[in-house]
């Protein structure tokens, strides 16, 4: 069986719920810049040398196929959803992280090829937040999902900070 089906040479594209779209259409670009996002923490992943860090990458991107699926769902909804328990679990990370790392400003991204690569990922992510916002204008887009990636951006803020800290290199402005 091929990858190369052909079917998107028109500028189209299935959902996974079936229906055909424009490659250019606003749920596209948003399920598009999420799977962006999930490479770039993939080498994130590789660059870094904590393994709370790695570890916590690894959980966000098998979460981010979710986060993917269902913004390719439209007419059948997506049967894993994220919901309030992932907001709340990633909130109790960053708190938790919060706690070991104390920010006394602004922050000097990016000290070590680990956050640099964090930091990055962090900018896709809010990009990615925007275009499921834009998203959320037109069509149905949940709340959780919105606010999970309104606070994937602070997590991934924090586990950049991990990486400096460990390494000494935590600089402030």
């Amino acid at each position: 069986m091929s990858i190369v089906t052909k079917n998107g040479d028109e500028g189209d594209t299935d959902l996974w719920s079936g229906e055909r779209v424009g490659k250019d259409s606003p749920r596209v670009e948003a399920y598009g810049t999420v799977d962006e996002l999930s490479s770039a923490l993939g080498m994130a992943r590789h660059l870094c040398s904590q393994t709370e860090v790695q570890s916590g990458i690894d959980e966000i991107q098998r979460l981010l196929f979710r986060v993917g699926a269902e913004l390719a769902s439209v007419s059948k909804a997506y049967v894993n959803p994220v919901n309030d328990r992932d907001v709340d679990s990633l909130f109790q990370r960053i708190s938790e992280l919060e706690r070991k790392i104390d920010i006394k400003g602004f922050v000097i991204p990016g000290m070590t090829p680990g956050s640099a690569s964090l930091d990055l990922a962090r900018t896709i992510a809010r990009r990615a937040e925007r275009r499921i916002v834009a998203l959320g204008r037109q069509e149905q887009v949940s709340k959780e999902l919105q606010k999970f990636m309104n606070r994937l951006s602070d997590y991934l803020f924090m586990l950049a900070r991990v990486e400096e800290a460990a390494a000494g290199k935590l600089t402030f402005v």
